[in-house]
């Protein structure tokens, strides 16, 4: 039984999402997705993600309800991939293993074109956009920048695959669990 909570955090692209399936199913983990809630909650408004980032920058309740629901389920047997899950929880004291996806800019772009059928360009344009409307939002609300959080393992999945991201955090968290943090 993992007795932390797995926050997966990291920018759009990164490969966060199936890393974290992969790390919640090798670990028997419940996986929870606050950007899958971000999106259902977007459609539920008639809006695509980037236009409901927008909505949110002008309303604040949409970022404050979704990280209370995601904090709410910050509890071990879970593992939440949300940007804000794991400094949130830090900062309320829950024990938490958080765990950044990260990859260069030039390939989350080009996996966010290939998952969304875009042209490259425009990926990119999207993700250094909701980049900033992100950085505003959690600056503003909790006085967060994510790229000064420090996480306690960071995993680079630029030329790496995903299987071998998932290995790197399970190996991880398996040996923080193991007794070495306690």
């Amino acid at each position: 039984m993992i007795r932390r909570v797995v926050a997966l955090g990291g920018p759009p692209g990164s490969g966060k999402s199936t890393a974290g399936r992969l790390v919640a199913e090798a670990l028997g983990l419940e996986f929870r997705s606050a950007g899958d809630e971000f999106r259902r909650q977007g459609r539920a408004r008639g809006m695509d993600v980037d236009a409901f980032g927008r909505y949110a920058e002008s309303h604040p309740e949409v970022d404050r309800e979704l990280d209370a629901a995601m904090l709410a389920l910050a509890s071990p047997g879970r593992l939440l991939e949300a940007r804000l899950a794991g400094p949130l929880a830090r900062r309320q004291g829950r024990p938490v293993h958080y765990v950044v996806v990260t990859a260069s800019e030039a390939e989350r772009a080009r996996r966010v074109a290939e998952r969304d059928g875009l042209p490259v360009e425009d990926a990119l344009i999207h993700i250094r956009a909701r980049a900033a409307s992100e950085h505003a939002r959690y600056l503003r609300l909790y006085g967060i920048e994510l790229d000064r959080e420090p996480a306690d393992l960071t995993v680079d999945s630029t030329d790496v695959p995903p299987a071998e991201v998932a290995a790197q955090i399970v190996r991880f968290v398996r040996a923080r669990e193991s007794g070495a943090d306690r």
